[in-house]
């Protein structure tokens, strides 16, 4: 394993995302996870997996204080009260004192972000979430939660793959220490199709998968959070630390179109 370190924190590079698993299939795959190595862990209140990925920690021989766990606030429960609550709800099905890192899931102009936020840092102050950070938001709302709210954000989460650009994110958190942490990371399974990944991949015996998640990491301030539903997969996207992009192999997949956004609902910001 590898870390990113973020404000004085390491961070494991590959985590694993959680969205879509479920019960048991969700609690089997994050033990297999925990003893293949993985230290860090992405759940989220929309998610409804919380209590099986508790299952699975409190299974594991690995100390919990070795694991980045990580949760996020669903855009509905952003007013002030709600935040404290919900957390607090979302710590009774984890069973644990505190999540590393707690994220506003989506941006929703029908709450004031300030006191969202204040909420927040009540929680970080408590220490049930060690920090605050937000995702899916844009370069504009970023800047807005950092220099108008001054508050101190650690990450923003954001679809981040081969097939979108994400530049100004990227420059902006390496220029604030901000963790870049990347969903979606394989464009949900179209690295695959690449042409252009799979020749590269074919060059350093690896998979369009891997190729794509080296892209990533190699890039400042950036972690990735695969989802797994099989140990296969799970094994494949944490086989990534024993090589590095060539400079011309990595200029061909930054050279890639970049114009394919996935994940888009009816409640999402303005990406301007």
């Amino acid at each position: 394993m590898q870390y990113k370190n973020i404000q004085g924190l390491e961070v494991p590079e590959i985590g694993l995302g959680t969205y879509k698993l479920h019960d048991r299939e969700c609690s089997q795959i994050v033990r297999k996870a925990l003893e293949i190595g993985y230290r860090h862990i992405d759940t989220a209140q929309m998610y409804k997996n919380e209590r099986a990925i508790a299952e699975a920690l409190n299974v594991s021989n690995v100390p919990r204080e070795d694991i980045f766990l990580s949760t996020k606030i669903w855009h509905t429960n952003l007013e002030a009260d709600d935040v404290l609550q919900s957390t607090e709800e979302t710590l009774r099905q984890l069973d644990t004192p505190y999540v590393d890192l707690l994220m506003i899931h989506w941006p929703n102009d029908q709450y004031d972000l300030r006191a969202t936020i204040e909420s927040m840092l009540v929680l970080r102050d408590q220490g049930k979430a060690m920090n605050i950070g937000v995702s899916n938001f844009p370069l504009h709302l970023l800047t807005k939660v950092k220099e108008e709210i001054r508050a101190p954000i650690f990450c923003n989460q954001v679809e981040f793959h081969p097939f979108i650009d994400q530049l100004d994110l990227l420059d902006y958190g390496i220029e604030n220490d901000i963790m870049i942490t990347a969903y979606s990371p394989l464009a949900q399974g179209k690295v695959m199709e690449n042409e252009e990944l799979q020749e590269i991949a074919e060059k350093y015996g690896k998979s369009p998968a891997q190729i794509s998640l080296r892209w990533l990491i190699e890039q400042e301030n950036v972690v990735a959070i695969p989802k797994a539903s099989s140990e296969k997969h799970l094994r494949e996207n944490f086989d990534v630390f024993d090589f590095f992009l060539e400079d011309e192999d990595f200029e061909r997949i930054d050279q890639l179109e970049k114009s394919m956004r996935l994940v888009d609902p009816s409640f999402a910001p303005n990406w301007g």
